[in-house]
């Protein structure tokens, strides 16, 4: 029974959260006590589900980006050829983690406006460097009787990092992306700064008005996701593992 409670709570919690955002004003009773005698208990600004999509979608689009590059940077300077590279590459994935995410969003506006477009870069920018330094990890610490068996059967560099290389290191890749994920999913509330579509629309007008309840919405709703998605890609993680037979 143990074993099951976190898998019994993490159903249980993607119910609530999924019933929330479809019936939201089923649960005004319980958030009624948090505000004024006429202030809105729900947030009724916007669709809660409309944001959640849009805030998914923003988070999806800047990681797929980050995943291609950050991958193809690992590769580069884990090949003979890109390996002076390295230290260029590590300096341009840490610019995201240099920089705080509202100083990000301030000099990306004046250069592509408001709305989505900074949010991306901003989140685009954090995103890098957990899945390099695992790319990266992962390539550089590949079993040598391995690579030496995919060599010795004549395989062509190409086709040992598609076939050996980069399957080895999915279960490492995956859990960078894990963080890279979870990053943007906090990160993207900002976003609502500068009039991009996410839950920190909610949060903001909590704040501007007082309004404990939305505050809460906003928060516990990123929060229910950045939980869910954490434990999905952990449990892909610990497939991927168990698949290839590593320790």
């Amino acid at each position: 029974m143990k074993a099951w409670l976190p898998t019994i709570l993490r159903g249980l919690l993607f119910v609530v959260l999924v019933a929330f955002l479809l019936s939201p004003t089923t649960f005004e009773p319980v958030l009624k006590p948090l505000v004024d005698t006429n202030a809105p208990a729900i947030y009724n600004q916007g669709s809660l589900l409309d944001l959640t999509l849009q805030h998914l979608s923003t988070v999806f689009i800047a990681t797929l980006v980050a995943i291609v590059v950050a991958i193809l940077l690992a590769i580069l300077v884990t090949r003979p050829f890109g390996a002076e590279f390295l230290p260029l590459s590590r300096s341009l994935v840490n610019i995201g983690q240099t920089f705080p995410p509202v100083a990000v969003l301030a000099l990306a506006v004046p250069a592509v406006g408001f709305g989505e477009k900074p949010t991306l870069i901003a989140l685009f920018l954090y995103g890098l460097l957990p899945i390099f330094e695992n790319t990266l990890t992962a390539l550089t610490n590949l079993p040598r009787s391995v690579m030496e068996a995919a060599r010795g059967s004549g395989m062509t560099n190409f086709q040992r990092l598609m076939k050996v290389e980069l399957p080895l290191s999915l279960p490492i890749i995956v859990a960078g992306i894990r963080l890279s994920v979870t990053i943007g999913l906090a990160t993207a509330t900002i976003g609502s700064t500068v009039a991009a579509r996410t839950l920190g629309e909610v949060i903001i007008a909590g704040l501007q008005s007082n309004n404990l309840a939305f505050i809460l919405q906003g928060g516990l709703i990123v929060g229910a996701l950045a939980v869910l998605i954490y434990d999905g890609l952990s449990a892909v993680e610990k497939m991927l593992t168990r698949r290839l037979g590593i320790a």
